[in-house]
């Protein structure tokens, strides 16, 4: 009897320290600090590497008129689509265009500053120019049945509609913000416009206010190209008219010459 109470009695002193050591390590669990989220590591968004700055190229400076006025001479695109009336060029579709096409110039240019007025007359689709890139007529797998023969790959200053850049087949669009053009822009009206394009450097200007001041940041995209204004693809009929188009070649003065002086 005795050796019987021994033993429960040593039983009972065994299950008192488990139950001690069970009940410390839980304590000390829930002593410890629980991890906070704020204190979690979100890891950081990779920030776009700042553009390098190429200087203008150096040439000759000389003043073109791409227009002339009463021809599209000098230039290349589709005769149904462009035309020359009262002194504009006409860019005009009465059925739908799969692909944006050009009027393009048969010179290849680098650095400029082109002054052009631009108006847009039927449709509220953007038009354009384009430059700094090349004549892409294999964006489509039958070019002459599908009227790509005149399209372009490269940079692209819209107006009026979507103002801003774009990279057409390449980037898409460019991180230009257009809402300053949109302020001095006029939808159904003529804009005056001066795109000034030097180094990696594009500068444009609409209605005597600056736009646009951007670098590209991937300077191996620029290739010296024609130039070409734009006729956007749509199912439905487009007009847009362009007149002076003045080229100035390796521009002598590093500003946007239309911009209005600030008064003082």
């Amino acid at each position: 009897m005795k050796y019987f109470i021994l033993k429960a009695g040593s039983l009972l002193t065994v299950g008192l320290i488990l139950c001690m050591a069970n009940s410390t390590g839980k304590t000390s669990a829930a002593n410890q600090d629980p991890v906070k989220k704020s204190e979690k590591k979100v890891p950081k968004k990779k920030q776009p590497k700042p553009a390098p700055i190429i200087p203008p190229k150096e040439g000759k400076s000389e003043t073109i008129h791409l227009f002339d006025g009463k021809s599209v001479d000098g230039w290349e695109g589709y005769s149904d689509l462009w035309s020359v009336q009262d002194g504009v060029i006409v860019a005009k579709n009465t059925k739908p265009l799969k692909f944006s096409t050009y009027l393009l110039t048969k010179q290849k240019y680098s650095d400029f500053r082109l002054t052009l007025r631009a108006k847009l007359v039927t449709s509220e689709m953007h038009s354009g120019v384009c430059f700094w890139g090349k004549v892409s007529p294999n964006v489509s797998k039958n070019p002459k049945e599908e009227r790509s023969e005149h399209t372009y790959s490269g940079h692209l200053v819209m107006f009026p509609s979507g103002y801003g850049m774009y990279d057409l087949f390449g980037r898409n669009g460019l991180p230009v913000d257009g809402r300053p053009a949109q302020k001095v822009g006029k939808q159904h009206d003529w804009n005056d416009i001066e795109i000034l394009a030097q180094g990696n450097r594009v500068r444009v200007a609409i209605n005597g206010t600056q736009v646009v001041d951007w670098r590209d940041p991937e300077p191996n995209r620029i290739l010296e190209g024609p130039i070409g204004l734009q006729l956007h693809s749509n199912n439905v009929p487009q007009e847009i008219h362009f007149s002076g188009l003045l080229l100035e070649t390796f521009p002598k003065e590093d500003r946007l010459i239309t911009v209005k002086p600030k008064a003082k």
